[in-house]
């Protein structure tokens, strides 16, 4: 069972779907917005009043949501698996106001990124483990977001992440078999 752990929407169940996803655990979700919001907190950085949360490979939309939950304006999602898709469309409705969230059904992978970069605060990136190789992505990413903009990589252990240049790595988190990479343009 899966559930928001924090803000307005705290102990919300989410429907999963056994397959094709791997939602990030409540005990990462929690670390992740206490690490971001203690690091805007310190640089002065708005991270939730009318600002936008990026969650790519968005699964059943578990991060995204707890990003409405604790306060931010609107959530982009970008996922292609319909099966997916539908149970992200579901959570989103049972949480969101229709004007807080946007489903993109493409593969993040060949994306463009086609999204207006101004007011996204933070992109939280959880691909499958092992399936792609991020450089390019990172590269292009780190072309569009702004000097302001919290980057959330989680892969596992295994994976061999190459972080752009142009990105600093704020914090390093190991979780199990699971990394998340605290991200920030240099």
């Amino acid at each position: 069972m899966i559930r928001i752990t924090g803000g307005k929407f705290k102990q919300k169940k989410l429907t999963s779907i056994d397959d094709f996803v791997r939602p990030t655990s409540s005990l990462k979700r929690e670390a992740f917005f206490s690490i971001i919001e203690s690091y805007a907190i310190k640089n002065s950085i708005e991270l939730y009043k009318n600002k936008i949360f990026l969650d790519l490979f968005a699964g059943i939309g578990t991060m995204g949501l707890e990003a409405i939950s604790r306060g931010i304006s609107e959530v982009i999602f970008f996922e292609n698996n319909i099966n997916v898709i539908n149970i992200l469309t579901k959570n989103c409705l049972g949480i969101c106001k229709n004007n807080q969230f946007k489903i993109y059904d493409e593969d993040i992978i060949n994306s463009t990124l086609e999204v207006e970069f101004q007011n996204i605060s933070v992109v939280y990136i959880d691909p499958p483990y092992g399936k792609y190789n991020l450089t390019n992505f990172l590269e292009n990413l780190s072309n569009k977001v702004k000097d302001t903009t919290l980057i959330g990589l989680e892969t596992s252990m295994k994976d061999n992440i190459i972080i752009p240049e142009n990105l600093n790595i704020l914090q390093k988190k190991t979780y199990g078999k699971t990394i998340i990479y605290f991200l920030k343009l240099s």
